[in-house]
């Protein structure tokens, strides 16, 4: 009985350290400021002709410097998984999420096609986060290429 009270408290002892370090984590990418909730989608296949609800990954999005880190939610690695350069991203369509993706994304996003290196990708996000985004794009220094849709 005395071992499995000590058992189970370990495992909620866990489960809360866990919670606690997602928290502490997500807090730290937000903490240099520039930061917007942002889903991904990468390497997507061209002329899909219904796009579904599979492949898109919850994130965060930090603006630093001539490029975007992009942060998996449910992870505890401190790296972006993706770094995306401003003079790299092209834009190429934008659209409102379709059939099984409006329940994968959350509610309001704007999807937008992008090209990066030669990688097709989309980004899910909130009007107001694309406003900004697309301002940070077109905000390029001088001499510098930039593709907006």
């Amino acid at each position: 009985m005395v071992l499995a009270l000590v058992l189970s408290g370990s495992v909620v002892a866990l489960v809360l350290l866990g919670l606690f370090v997602f928290g502490l984590r997500r807090r730290l990418i937000q903490r240099s400021g520039g930061t917007f909730d942002c889903s991904l989608r990468w390497d997507v296949a061209l002329g899909e002709p219904e796009p579904s609800g599979k492949g898109w990954i919850y994130g965060v999005a930090r603006y630093s410097g001539d490029r975007i880190e992009w942060f998996r939610v449910f992870s505890y690695a401190p790296r972006p998984r993706r770094v995306l350069e401003r003079s790299a991203i092209e834009v190429l369509a934008r659209r409102t999420p379709q059939g099984e993706e409006e329940l994968a994304l959350l509610s309001d996003s704007v999807v937008l096609a992008c090209s990066h290196r030669g990688t097709r990708l989309e980004l899910a996000m909130s009007e107001d986060a694309l406003t900004g985004f697309l301002a940070w794009l077109e905000a390029a220094p001088p001499g510098q290429r930039v593709n907006v849709a």
